[in-house]
């Protein structure tokens, strides 16, 4: 008569190394989606903060190339802000454009000249960063607008009408 052996000293040790197997597998799986969408959303964090900026710095930049004629691009201050004027003439009356930020919030207000508003009276563009404008004019006449956000990021828009050549077109 033939005796039938089984080995069973294994099977508990074969059964146990494919189960860590498969649990080290699901945790580098989760540990990896876990790291994956941090870094998806440190991107989108970044990217949203560069829209904001990169946006706000294009509309200044456009509306101050719009308005480059002679002696239409100022800078001043009203109610603890510096604002960006831009002034121009409709049939003989002179409007403003003041381009400004004021609590997070790019404003800009369109007005006539000398009618006594102020920056409350504006038109929310959208969230900025605090910023500051510089003019600067060389010994030739040129001008150059800076304009500077807290971030350290800045636009510099040389003004045609002040080049040699007269107004911009």
């Amino acid at each position: 008569m033939a005796v039938k052996r089984t080995n069973h000293s294994g099977s508990g040790a074969e059964q146990l190394f494919p189960a860590l197997l498969f649990f080290v597998f699901l945790l580098c799986t989760i540990f990896t989606i876990l790291i994956g969408s941090r870094v998806y959303e440190n991107i989108r964090e970044r990217d949203n903060a560069s829209f904001h900026t990169d946006t706000a710095l294009a509309y200044m930049t456009n509306k101050v190339r719009q308005g480059d004629m002679a002696d239409a691009v100022s800078i001043r201050e009203n109610n603890g802000c510096q604002v960006l004027v831009l002034s121009s003439d409709y049939e003989g009356i002179v409007f403003e454009t003041w381009i400004y930020q004021m609590d997070g919030v790019l404003w800009e207000l369109f007005t006539q000249e000398d009618s006594g508003v102020d920056v409350f009276s504006g038109q929310m563009i959208m969230d900025c960063e605090p910023l500051s404008f510089n003019l600067e004019t060389n010994e030739k006449g040129n001008s150059l607008l800076t304009i500077s956000l807290e971030s350290g990021r800045e636009a510099k828009v040389s003004l045609r009408s002040t080049q040699k050549g007269g107004t911009a077109s």
